[in-house]
């Protein structure tokens, strides 16, 4: 199985693509500064597994955007990722937006 992380910035709005796991985040941590410049959203909607590192991850984006001055939503949030982010009890940190 070819796993991979995509992601793109369009406006204020960051998307993530793929797999986010312990084995694939390596190349969005190395450019997680300005990956996440004037990010207000986070759409996880075309992820198609995350792992608890991935989740980490999307924690580390979030407290990124907020140093920014930025309370970026997330977007897309799967039954899965929202199932794992109730198991961790993350529901205030991770909001998710219809």
């Amino acid at each position: 199985m070819d796993e991979q992380l995509n992601w793109h910035s369009e406006g204020s709005q960051l998307t993530l693509a793929g797999v986010l796991t312990r084995d694939t985040l390596a190349p969005l941590w190395a450019q997680r500064e300005t990956s996440m410049k004037q990010i207000d959203t986070i759409d996880v909607s075309a992820l198609e597994h995350v792992d608890s590192a991935g989740l980490a991850l999307l924690i580390h984006l979030r407290q990124i955007a907020q140093r920014q001055g930025q309370t970026p939503a997330f977007t897309g949030v799967t039954d899965k990722l929202q199932s794992l982010i109730t198991l961790y009890n993350l529901q205030q940190i991770i909001a998710s937006r219809p």
